[in-house]
């Protein structure tokens, strides 16, 4: 307890010394007139200067003066209004011979003063039991003043009032609570008190600076004493030293986090640059600029550059790693422009950085488990009479399992809007022409896939791709015998690329060998389609007076034809062979792994189907007004399939099932999928991978899905509690109702919110013998044990491996001023904690803190 003491006092006196540093300014030198008189006093008429300098108004509901004694009373709602000071008081006597104004707040039979005296100068507000103000002087004595400045107020049992730059007060305090600033509580649940306080203010900015401050926590002493304070106050941004946190740690040493400068530029912009220096080498720089401008746009940008120093150099256990984070974020106000948008999502992280432990940020938001990193930065642009939208992107995707990263840069997509091919004679379109519409668009990208190294370099240039895509799309329908819909379609792709490859056997190395040629080549394909639909409805009525009065089933069939020429011939020239090791011809294509895809090898002349089910129930309800209630069994049940009658075998396709609903209310929410293989899979012993045979029928499972969540809350389980009603004792705590029973025990809403996930994945393929599973139930929620303290959680469990996943346990106090958190990861690879506790106004909030934390260690225990 004494070191931490100790540790948060010279925590603060550093704070202090910085802030002393730059608030230290020359004071400003009333310029001298150095002009003299030309005329002698002797010659000169002298005239006796007014007491006033202005117009005194007075107003109360009794008004008394005394000629001889040069005295003004005012009695009840008094009030004086003189140059830019106002005083409202109860009572109010000016002394015209001494220049003395003095006033008394509202008394009651016992003489304790019960309503203030408001004074109003300046624009400030200044409340005051008693008030004394020379008008020659324009010095001012306040008895128990009250004082807003910025997000606090000072409350002194005498103020002097120097000028009007300068106030000297004595056994004084100074809070940000802000219930007590707003009189909603008589006591400040925490204050700093001095002995003397001397409160500085310029047009621009305040502050108070004060000898010997203690700090009192619910009128309790603390042994948080400081020689000394400065506590600068301006609604302008100011440039300043940011004062960091130190403490030591075993693997890193002592350090300093947080050491930075703040620098505002210009109005929009503002720069913060913050440092963590560690002795054993250990070191991170972190850059930020935030940017804004209203109606316009907003953004921030930030760095994050270091080298993570581990063990002893010339040990075993050596190692140093650097870290880089580069991110970006840009919003466009919608009002701004809506012809030309403009955004950004960048995040660019080296592979090791949030595996960092030089903090534990990472682990406590779950960073440190993320295996994708997405970013991407668009600019579109819309027209106001052409039916085009251009939008142009690049975009940067990071897969940290296999090190390799996606970058496309420049991708340009010009999209024309939707629109129909011939017009309507009547208004109302029907019929197949009158019907047709056409999408079409052109789509340009640049790709490489790369590592971390390559980035940028020779290397990644070299392996970079263009391709070229254009896209027409037609399609047409309508209603035929009434009850059915009739649709055409065709769809057309032209794709052009910079980049062919040629395989071929190579019997020296005994492997196949790809060559990359570069030139500009391309394909073309197309593909129609023609379907029918309709829909069907049944309905089951049950006897009157059951429970169920009616079941409706909607089935929605539809069969469609689809056909495309097999663009693996060799009229096209797509597709080229090569034998392979035993000398059989094996076909591929020029096109592979290229970014504009393949054309489809085969021909198609395959017959499609789809059912699509939704089955709904209807039961009496007490509950319901109408006294019917609505339950959905399937919101949706498809099953789709097709086949091929220009396949030489396997002809049918994968039947797929896909289900969708919810119960309890619409609370719990279920999706499944499962897959069948209509052809029976061999697996020969000793081989991993199966032979699909020719033989339909057998419809084995490759694979099945299950996904389902539930949310709970404290609101779904009952009605809310009237305790007025219940219990006739009320207590209030910071305008929370409290209730007590005959035993004196508090009872009000305890929220609480539990979210539960299950998921089930059964995949088996004919390439794998061994079949993939995966079966975890997730939880997280919150409770709140009182108003004001929070508890919350997540943890994640795997039933496969019957071991508990990523586990977080967190609490949150609101202690009025100030803000607890507590976070804590209890096992797994990172086991963590971090503890807050600190002032929220902002004033005190880089100054009054406490924050302890632990960090993950290789090969240490927790």
């Amino acid at each position: 307890m004494v070191k931490t003491v100790s540790k948060n006092i010279l925590q603060i006196l550093i704070i202090l010394i910085f802030n002393n540093f730059l608030a230290q300014q020359t004071p400003e030198k009333l310029p001298e007139n150095p002009v003299n008189d030309t005329i002698s006093r002797k010659d000169t008429v002298v005239v006796k200067k007014e007491s006033l300098e202005d117009v005194l108004r007075t107003k109360a509901d009794v008004q008394r003066r005394d000629f001889q004694k040069k005295m003004i009373y005012l009695n009840r709602n008094a009030q004086v209004k003189y140059q830019d000071m106002q005083i409202d008081a109860d009572y109010i006597s000016i002394d015209e011979q001494k220049n003395i104004m003095y006033a008394r707040g509202k008394q009651d039979s016992l003489g304790k003063i019960i309503e203030p005296v408001i004074t109003t100068q300046g624009g400030k507000i200044y409340e005051t039991t008693e008030f004394q103000y020379n008008t020659k002087t324009r010095q001012a004595i306040a008895f128990n003043a009250r004082t807003e400045e910025n997000e606090g107020v000072i409350v002194a049992n005498k103020t002097k009032k120097y000028n009007d730059s300068v106030f000297a007060m004595k056994r004084a305090i100074y809070t940000t609570d802000d219930y007590f600033i707003k009189k909603k509580d008589t006591a400040a649940d925490y204050y700093l008190r001095a002995s003397n306080i001397k409160l500085v203010k310029t047009r621009n900015k305040s502050s108070i600076i004060s000898g010997p401050i203690q700090m009192y926590i619910e009128e309790v002493p603390t042994p948080l004493i400081m020689p000394f304070a400065i506590l600068p106050f301006s609604d302008k941004r100011s440039a300043g030293i940011l004062i960091p946190s130190f403490g030591e740690r075993q693997d890193v040493g002592f350090f300093l986090n947080g050491l930075g400068y703040y620098q505002p530029i210009g109005e929009h912009f503002d720069l913060k640059v913050l440092a963590d220096i560690y002795t054993k080498g250990s070191w991170n720089l972190r850059p930020e600029m935030n940017y804004i401008k209203k109606y316009r746009y907003s953004g921030n940008f930030s760095a994050d550059v270091g080298t993570m120093v581990r063990g002893i150099k010339g040990l075993d256990n050596y190692g140093k790693t650097g870290t880089y984070r580069i991110a970006w974020r840009h919003t466009q106000d919608t009002k701004a422009n809506p012809f030309l948008t403009f955004s950004a999502s960048v995040d660019v992280v080296s592979t090791k950085f949030y595996n960092n432990t030089l903090n534990n940020n990472y682990i406590l938001n779950q960073n440190v488990l993320n295996t994708q990193q997405n970013s991407t930065v668009t600019l579109t642009k819309r027209f106001l009479k052409l039916p085009v939208t251009i939008t142009g992107t690049a975009s940067y995707s990071q897969n940290f399992a296999t090190g390799l990263s996606d970058l496309r840069l420049p991708q340009m997509n010009i999209a024309i809007n939707q629109f129909y091919l011939f017009g309507s004679k009547t208004g109302v379109r029907s019929g197949l022409l009158e019907n047709l519409t056409v999408n079409t668009g052109i789509n340009l990208t640049n790709f490489v896939q790369t590592n971390e190294g390559e980035l940028f370099k020779a290397a990644m240039w070299d392996k970079l791709q263009t391709g070229l895509k254009n896209n027409i799309a037609l399609g047409t329908n309508t209603t035929v015998a009434k009850y059915f819909t009739f649709s055409l379609g065709a769809n057309i792709d032209n794709a052009l690329t910079t980049k062919t490859v040629d395989k071929f056997y190579d019997p020296i190395q005994n492997k196949v060998l790809t060559e990359t040629n570069k030139g500009v080549s391309g394909y073309s394909t197309f593909s129609t389609t023609a379907s029918l639909q309709t829909t069907l409805y049944g309905t089951k009525n049950f006897k009157k007076g059951s429970a169920i009065e009616a079941i409706r089933h909607m089935m929605t069939p539809s069969i469609g034809f689809t056909y495309s020429p097999d663009f693996g011939g060799s009229g096209f020239g797509y597709y080229r062979n090569y034998y392979d090791a035993n000398g059989a011809l094996t076909p591929y294509s020029i096109f592979e792994g290229g970014i504009i895809g393949s054309p489809s090898s085969g021909l198609v002349g395959a017959l499609g189907f789809n059912i699509g089910n939704n089955v709904e129930m209807k039961v009496r309800s007490k509950k319901d007004s109408t006294g019917v209630k609505k339950i959905k069994l399937f919101e949706s049940l498809n099953l789709s399939g097709n086949y091929n009658f220009a396949a030489k075998d396997h002809p049918f396709s994968i039947i797929t099932v896909n289900g969708q609903s919810s119960f309890f209310n619409n609370k719990l929410s279920v999706n499944t999928s499962l897959s069948l293989d209509p052809y029976r899979i061999i697996y020969i012993p000793g081989q991993e991978a199966g032979i699909r045979t020719e033989n339909f029928g057998h419809f084995s499972v490759q694979g099945f899905n299950v996904q389902m969540s539930y949310p709970l809350s404290s609101e779904i389980f009952g009605e809310k509690t009237d305790y007025s009603k219940k219990y006739s004792k009320k207590g209030e705590i910071r305008n929370e109702n409290y209730y007590f029973d005959d035993d004196n025990y508090a009872h009000f809403d305890q929220a609480w919110t539990l979210n539960i996930n299950a998921n089930y994945a059964y995949t088996r393929s004919s390439a794998s013998r061994t079949p993939t599973k995966l079966a975890s139930v997730g939880l997280d929620g919150s409770l709140k044990l009182t108003p004001y303290w929070n508890i919350n959680g997540s943890t994640h469990y795997d039933m496969v491996t019957q071991q508990l996943a990523y586990t977080r346990i967190g609490f949150s106090r609101d202690q009025r001023s100030f803000t607890i958190n507590f976070n804590w990861v209890p096992f797994g690879q990172y086991k963590v904690y971090d503890f807050f506790i600190g002032i929220k106004a902002n004033i005190l909030s880089d100054a009054l803190k406490y924050k302890d934390r632990s960090f993950t260690q290789p090969n240490a225990p927790f």
